[in-house]
């Protein structure tokens, strides 16, 4: 994990008006819709000769490239511009209820990234991708995907700090 120190955030309007920029942009100027799963899949599709992987990458995704290069660049520079990052084990609340070692926390990680995984080709793209393109677009599997995602998370949410982080 990750933590950048010293850094002031945006206002959380900026964020959003910038959001609702691309999507609009690329709705009507190339008619394309992005999430971060599907832009990941293609770029493994080009730089890849397995069939499968092949298979479903959506014609012309080399346009994708520039955003997942600007995803890394973008974390580099937020880095940059907060005085540096520093990697940490330390997780908090799970570690005021429970001593992990950096190990038990990696496989935690792992099995979590495991079940986004699942989650994601089980509703045929991330949250990004329905949340914010396939709501402004208003498809129904969107919708539905964005409301489990959220009722999901709320319940989760609820358990662990309602529960098991009393």
């Amino acid at each position: 994990m990750i933590a950048l120190h010293h850094l002031t955030p945006l206002h959380w309007a900026v964020a959003g008006l910038s959001i609702a920029l691309i999507t609009l942009a690329l709705q009507f100027v190339a008619n394309r819709s992005l999430g971060i799963s599907s832009a990941l899949e293609d770029v493994c599709a080009l730089a890849s000769r397995n069939p499968v992987l092949r298979a479903t990458a959506q014609d012309g995704a080399a346009w994708r490239l520039p955003f997942v290069a600007g995803l890394f660049a973008g974390g580099v520079v937020s880095a940059l511009l907060g005085g540096g990052w520093a990697p940490t084990w330390r997780v908090e609340p799970l570690d005021a209820v429970a001593a992990l070692s950096p190990w038990v926390k990696g496989a935690w990680f792992f099995v979590g990234g495991l079940c986004i995984g699942f989650g994601t080709r089980l509703a045929n793209g991330c949250t990004s991708g329905h949340g914010i393109f396939g709501n402004a677009r208003l498809q129904p599997g969107s919708l539905a995907s964005t409301a489990t995602f959220m009722a999901v998370g709320t319940a989760f949410a609820h358990l662990m700090y309602r529960v098991v982080w009393r």
